[in-house]
């Protein structure tokens, strides 16, 4: 199958929601921890498939959000896989520095430990070094 096919099919197999969007979680392709969730909608996610670049839609803008086109934390498309119903997205990506716009490794940095909310992540870069503040 060529890729154009492939990509198609892919999209094709997505059940984007009533605002055109599907969840989407992205993982480390080398270690498989969970870096982040995103939007992403058909436009998206064809740009992803074509150019290998991480694409999403950011519902506060309303318009696509390159990964990494403002701080250069980029995501490398690996793989991308759609779940049983459709309905969310796995991205396994190569991440370049950090994926969480705190400076973080990932977003997801707290949690529940000891009947306490913990944050078990360092910042790992200033966030107005990646930004400029």
């Amino acid at each position: 199958m060529s890729a154009v096919r492939g990509a198609e099919a892919l999209l094709a197999a997505i059940a984007f929601d009533a605002e055109g969007l599907v969840p989407a979680i992205a993982q480390a392709h080398d270690t498989a921890e969970v870096l982040m969730m995103a939007w992403m909608n058909r436009e998206a996610v064809a740009e992803t498939l074509a150019t290998g670049r991480v694409c999403y839609w950011s519902r506060s803008r309303r318009q696509l959000w390159r990964k990494g086109e403002t701080s250069g934390q980029v995501q490398h498309l690996v793989e991308m896989a759609v779940d049983c119903d459709g309905d969310t997205l796995l991205l396994s990506v190569r991440q370049e520095g950090v994926a969480c716009h705190t400076g973080r490794r990932a977003c997801f940095f707290r949690a529940l430990r000891g009947g306490a909310l913990v944050e078990t992540m360092p910042v790992a870069v200033d966030p107005e070094t990646l930004y400029g503040g």
